[in-house]
C-alpha cells in the first residue's frame, strides 16, 4: 500500500477560507461605497446612480471645518510622532543590550497592549486639571495625544529598518573620520527613510480615523470628522455619511499606493 505524498503547495479547504475571509471583508466596503452613489435619502432604499451625496458633503461647511481639523491634527501628531519614534528607535537599537532594554520597549509599545478606552480616560483626567490650571482648551490637546497614541505605531517600522541595517556602511563612515552626525544624516537616513516615510503614513492613518481618545479629549465645537461622523449616526442618517466614508477609503488606498511606488523606486 502506498501512502499518498504530502503537498505543501497543496491545502484542501485553505482556499474556500480566504475566498469567504476576503468577502466577509470586502462585501460590507463595497456596499458603503456603493450606496454613497444612491439618489435616495435612504440607506436601506436604492434610488438611482448620483453624486449629489459627494456635492453636498463638500459644500457642507460643519464637513470642511472637521475636515481640516483631522488634516491638521494627523500632520502634526504624525511629524511629531515619526521624530520621537525615530530618536527611540535609534537610542534602542544602536546600542549595547543592557538591562532595562526590553522594557523600554514594551514602556514604548505600551499603548499598543493597552485598551484605547483606558489611554483615552487617563488623558481626559490629566488634561482636564491642564486646563483648569492653564485656562487653554485648544487644539494642542489633541495633537498632544494624538502623537502618543501614535509613537509605537511609526517606531515598530522604523526600528524594523534599523535592526535589519548592516552596521558596516556605518563604521565605514566612522573610520573616515566622519562626526556621528554627519554619519547619521548621509548614511543612516538615507537607508533609513523608506521606513520613515512608513512609520509617518500608519501614524497619520491612525490618527486621522481616531474616535474614542479624540472622544474623550476634545473641547466644545472641536470635532473631527470620526467624531462628526459618529454625532451624525445618532441622528438621521443619509448617504452623506457614505460618500465622506468613501473619500476617506480612496485616501487611505492613496497613501498606501504612493508608499508602495516610493519604496520600489528606493529599493
Amino acid at each position: 500500500m502506498f501512502s499518498r505524498r504530502y503537498d505543501l503547495r497543496s491545502q484542501p479547504g485553505f482556499g474556500f477560507i480566504t475566498l469567504f475571509t476576503f468577502f466577509a471583508l470586502y462585501l460590507p466596503i463595497a456596499a458603503l461605497v456603493i450606496y454613497s452613489f444612491n439618489d435616495a435619502e435612504s440607506l436601506s432604499q436604492w434610488g438611482g446612480f448620483s453624486s449629489r451625496w459627494f456635492v453636498a458633503a463638500w459644500n457642507n461647511t460643519a464637513v470642511q471645518d472637521a475636515a481640516m481639523r483631522s488634516l491638521v491634527i494627523a500632520l502634526w501628531a504624525a511629524l511629531l510622532a515619526t521624530t520621537a519614534a525615530m530618536m527611540a528607535a535609534l537610542a534602542t537599537t544602536r546600542t549595547q543590550p543592557y538591562r532595562g532594554l526590553t522594557f523600554k520597549y514594551a514602556l514604548i509599545n505600551q499603548p499598543l497592549m493597552v485598551p484605547e478606552i483606558v489611554t483615552a480616560v487617563a488623558l481626559l483626567i490629566v488634561f482636564s486639571r491642564i486646563k483648569v490650571w492653564t485656562g487653554y482648551s485648544g487644539l494642542g490637546y489633541l495633537i498632544v495625544a494624538h502623537t502618543a497614541f501614535c509613537i509605537p505605531f511609526a517606531y515598530l517600522p522604523i526600528r524594523a529598518r534599523l535592526e535589519s541595517m548592516d552596521l558596516t556602511l556605518e563604521r565605514a563612515a566612522a573610520d573616515l573620520y566622519a562626526t556621528p552626525w554627519l554619519t547619521f544624516r548621509h548614511v543612516t537616513l538615507p537607508l533609513l527613510r523608506p521606513a520613515i516615510i512608513a512609520g509617518f503614513m500608519l501614524a497619520f492613518v491612525i490618527s486621522l480615523d481616531d474616535v474614542v481618545i479624540t472622544e474623550f479629549v476634545k473641547s466644545g465645537g472641536q470635532d473631527t470628522l470620526p467624531t462628526y461622523m459618529l454625532g451624525q449616526l445618532r441622528r438621521e442618517t443619509t448617504p452623506e455619511i457614505n460618500a465622506i466614508a468613501t473619500v476617506f477609503l480612496a485616501l487611505s488606498t492613496a497613501l498606501v499606493v504612493v508608499f508602495f511606488f516610493i519604496n520600489k523606486r528606493k529599493q
